[in-house]
Formats: C-alpha cells, structure tokens, sequence
C-alpha cells in the first residue's frame, strides 16, 4: 500500500468513527442524558413540595410562640416591661391605664364642609361618622331647619359634644358620670390631667356624649306637636308682618296663624299644666299652658275653651275650640310659643 492509498484509508476511517459518534451520542446517549437530568429536577421538585407540606400541615397543628419561661414572668421587674404589647401589660396591670385605655383614640381634629342644596343635618352627620348632636354643639346650630345652603360646618374627627363647664369644681369623672362616658377618653381628648379642678365657662369636647332629648328636639323642630289635627292654613307667620288692623303699616307677630272652620278642635302642643285660661280684647278667649324647660304656649281666638286652670293635658287633651274672638279677622288659631318669657317661631319647634 503506496503512501496515498494509505491516507485514503486513514481519512475513510475518520469518517466513519465520526458518523457512528455521531449516531450514538448525539442520538441515544444524549436522550439519556436529557431524560436523567430531568427525573434529578423532578425529583428535588416533589421533595421539595412534600416537605414543605409536611412542615406546613406540622406547623399549623403546633402553632407555638418563642416567649418561654418556667413560671408566669414577673413584669414589674422586667428589664423589658416597656416594650409590651398593651393587652399583656394590662394583663399584668403595670400599664399606664390613661394611655393603654385610649390608645385607639384618634386625635380630635376639625375640617370644614359647605352645605348644598339637599343636605340635612343627619345625612352630613352619618356621612362624617359623628352623631347630629356633634355638628349641632360644635356649629352652635339652634335650629336644623334653617340650615342654610353655602354655610361652611366645622367637622371633628370623632363624635361627641362640646360642653361648658357650668361650675367652678366640675371635674371630668363629675361631667363623664352626668353623660355615661369615658372620664379618661375626656381627659385624653382635651390633653388635660384627669384630677384637674375645671373652671366655669371652659369649653370641652366630650367623646361619645350625646345631647339630652328635649334639647335635640327643640333644635331639630321635634319638640311640639301641632295644635290642630285636622287641615289648616298658615295666614300670617312669626315675625313682622302688615298689620291687617291697620293698613300700610307694619307690626310684629308673635305667632302663627292657622286659619280653620269654626269650631274645629284644639289639642295641646305639650304635655303640661294649664296656668291661664280667661278673654282679652286682643286675643279673645286664650289658654297658656305651661310645660318643661321654660316652656309656655298661648292658644288664642277660640270660640269656647275646654280645659281649667290647673288642669294637666297631654297632646291628645281637647283644650278648646277654634273661632273668631277678640281681634280676628275670620276663624283661625292664633299659636305662640314662648321660652323663659322670649317669643319662638312655632314653626321651628313643631313636627
């Protein structure tokens, strides 16, 4: 074999290792390889998995905490006592009760908001989570119905009501005990000691509190009921008006006429005790009645009354009749509300 043909089989045989080389370890041994370096992965995937739930299904059956010790600790004495969680320190009754007790509290801040057309104290009250009576004190409101539109309403951040001290040596647990609140939650919220000694004409906001009934009533229109059950019509309002007793002149009304037919029956606005019954050349034959709070009611121009002085009536007592007596110009109940002697608007009191 001459040196060519020599190189020629030297070159064939390369060929052929490199074809079989090929067949083999790019084909079969490469797809062993393949499929064992996926089963490993596989396999430390399932294991993972496995212990994982096993920890986990362990751990939710055991649920333990780290703090340990072989008797209850003594945290009066612990070097860490501060740094307790408030339920574990009142527990262990070495909080501060003050703090611990109202430490959910907000603070009391304000923000405005500006009445529009169709808002109510109520809806504005529940849409800020304060009660009513928080917007009537803090706002100075006498009277819901007159809410006007545009004015601006101060907000606090929590309900409550603000009080005047009423008396020099009022204290917090005095006024807290009066309203069924939280003496600490007042100390807090006004950032004052709780023993303090409070001074007559200091103003206070009191969290929780709410306002008496009558009071509520009064300012929401809720207090009086009407005096006439059956139909009426308001002829003449509260206030100034053009005297219909002498023309071109004006004079001031105190009360509401409710014009009706001839003897139609009067009730009492109020629960409470007839003081007068008797006629007057201005208002005819009229009853007064006295009820709480400072309250009197005149009844007026009535063809005949049904009630004697002295005598207790309620809403539902007939006190008299409607007419025409005394100066009137036809059948009408000429109704006034007076309080500790000054005329009200009838209409802003009754329901």
């Amino acid at each position: 074999m001459n040196k060519k043909e020599f190189h020629d089989t030297m070159l064939a045989s390369k060929k052929a290792l490199i074809t079989f080389y090929n067949m083999i370890f790019n084909t079969k041994i490469k797809k062993v390889v393949n499929l064992a370096v996926v089963g490993f992965v596989s396999g430390i995937a399932v294991t993972t998995i496995v212990i994982s739930t096993i920890n986990s299904r362990f751990s939710e059956k055991n649920a333990m905490g780290g703090f340990e010790s072989p008797s209850n600790p003594d945290f009066s004495k612990s070097e860490d006592s501060n740094t307790l969680v408030p339920e574990l320190a009142l527990e262990n009754n070495q909080a501060n009760s003050l703090i611990t007790a109202d430490s959910s509290l907000p603070p009391l801040t304000y923000k405005t908001y500006r009445v529009k057309q169709g808002d109510m104290i109520g809806i504005i009250a529940e849409e800020n989570d304060v009660s009513q009576d928080t917007l009537i004190t803090v706002n100075h409101i006498t009277a819901t119905r007159s809410l006007q539109i545009g004015t601006y309403l101060k907000i606090p951040s929590i309900p409550g009501i603000l009080y005047t001290v009423r008396q020099d040596g009022e204290t917090f647990d005095s006024i807290a005990k009066a309203y069924d609140i939280s003496a600490e939650k007042c100390a807090v919220v006004n950032n004052m000691a709780q023993d303090v000694s409070l001074k007559a004409g200091s103003t206070l906001f009191l969290p929780d509190a709410l306002m008496d009934d009558l009071t509520r009533k009064e300012i929401n229109g809720d207090l009086f009921h009407k005096p006439l059950k059956s139909r009426y019509y308001l002829t003449s309002n509260y206030g100034w008006r053009t005297s219909p007793f002498n023309p071109g002149k004006r004079s001031f009304h105190g009360g509401t006429d409710m014009a009706t037919s001839a003897g139609t029956s009067i009730y009492a606005a109020l629960d409470g005790r007839v003081s007068f019954t008797g006629y007057n050349e201005t208002y005819g034959n009229y009853v007064i009645i006295t009820h709480h709070s400072g309250y009197k009611t005149l009844y007026a121009h009535m063809s005949s009354i049904s009630c004697k002085k002295g005598q207790y009536v309620y809403t539902n007592t007939i006190i008299g009749k409607v007419g025409s007596t005394g100066m009137s110009t036809g059948p009408h109940l000429h109704f006034a509300v007076y309080k500790n002697g000054k005329g009200m608007n009838p209409m802003s009191l009754i329901n």
